[in-house]
């Protein structure tokens, strides 16, 4: 919502002060469309050429990330902390065999079927349950397995920043197509030097327009939208650093009610549920679960 009054302030702050000074937008508007034609064409030239397919697809998902704000809510937290109190605590009273169903086979787990928004999540039930497979395996050494888990963690986020940096790359090259754009103007107006000074005017304030257009695009639009997705990535990925302190908890042999507080501490701020309501979720658990 803020990202959309964002842009319409930002267009009507800049072309309305633009107009109040006296400014003519008849130029803009005649020469914007082969103006962006030739900034907007060589910035997604660009990006595809610089860009894997994955990334591609990736940028085009990560614009309903801008606008939509963190995929996970304050319930799902809620949700995460619920599930691995679960599983923890099974793996504490009734050994790892009583674990082994849930983790080969999530999908059919009675314990990840109660959390169906985080089973849609593969690399958060992956990640669960890969780590869990570890103990299983007697691989009990807290630091082991907070190394192995923070690789992870590493190699996902990495991933899911490329997006961001390939808009980032974008916006740093937009300034200098705008150039290009205003040089090939100064090359068409120099072309017409013969022509009167009013037309000559008018064709030098076109091509000036690149140069705006370049910096406009850049620094109004592309450049906070990419932080802007960064940051929705950054706020998701604090989802998964959940999972490694709740579990490396576990490891050092904190009943199950204690380490899912440890990981409610690291819950961002804005959806951390208060010891009262977490609580509240844990209890609400039907003891068959």
């Amino acid at each position: 919502m803020f990202q959309i009054i964002g842009i319409v302030l930002l267009f009507a702050l800049v072309f309305g002060s633009f107009i109040m000074s006296g400014g003519k937008m008849e130029v803009i508007i005649e020469a914007a469309p082969h103006e962006l034609m030739a900034i907007g064409g060589a910035a997604v030239a660009a990006f595809l050429i610089s860009n894997s397919l994955t990334v591609i697809k990736a940028t085009g998902a990560g614009f309903s990330k801008i606008f939509g704000g963190p995929k996970w809510k304050a319930s799902d937290y809620r949700d995460l902390l619920s599930l691995l109190f679960l599983l923890t605590k099974t793996m504490k009273s009734k050994g790892v065999i009583a674990l082994e169903s849930h983790i080969e086979n999530p999908g059919e787990s009675t314990i990840f079927s109660r959390f169906p928004k985080i089973m849609k999540d593969h690399f958060a039930v992956d990640f669960i349950c890969d780590t869990l497979r570890m103990m299983t395996m007697n691989l009990e050494d807290p630091h082991q397995v907070e190394d192995a888990m923070e690789k992870q963690l590493e190699k996902h986020h990495h991933e899911a920043l490329a997006p961001a940096h390939a808009l980032t790359t974008m916006a740093d090259g937009l300034p200098a197509l705008g150039i290009v754009a205003a040089v090939l103007g100064v090359i068409k107006t120099m072309g017409s030097i013969t022509e009167p000074p009013e037309v000559l005017g008018g064709m030098i304030g076109g091509a000036l327009v690149g140069t705006f257009l370049g910096v406009f695009l850049a620094y109004g639009l592309v450049a906070p939208m990419a932080g802007r997705l960064q940051a929705v990535i950054e706020e998701d990925g604090s989802f998964y650093k959940i999972i490694q302190s709740v579990l490396v908890a576990h490891l050092h042999g904190n009943a199950a009610q204690i380490s899912v507080e440890i990981g409610r501490g690291n819950v961002p701020s804005a959806a951390q549920p208060s010891f009262v309501e977490l609580e509240e979720a844990l209890s609400a658990i039907p003891n068959e679960a």
